[in-house]
């Protein structure tokens, strides 16, 4: 249940910074899933901190996980 929630938690960081960055620089569009939501329309910046602050959160939660 860890490395699910680890390979869960990189794919959150990834597509966060990736949206992020296309959001502030403007050459990354349609990198990230945030682009592709259609109800997502002028908020993909709030979103893409949103999914990065998810990750952290799954990364935490997969640390206080047990081993085995």
């Amino acid at each position: 249940m860890k490395q699910v929630l680890e390979y869960l938690g990189v794919f959150l960081l990834i597509q966060g910074v990736v949206s992020l960055a296309g959001e502030l620089t403007g050459r990354l569009h349609n990198w990230g899933v945030v682009h592709r939501l259609p109800f997502a329309d002028g908020h993909e910046l709030y979103l893409s901190i949103a999914l990065i602050a998810l990750a952290i959160a799954v990364f935490a939660a997969a640390e206080s996980r047990r081993f085995g």
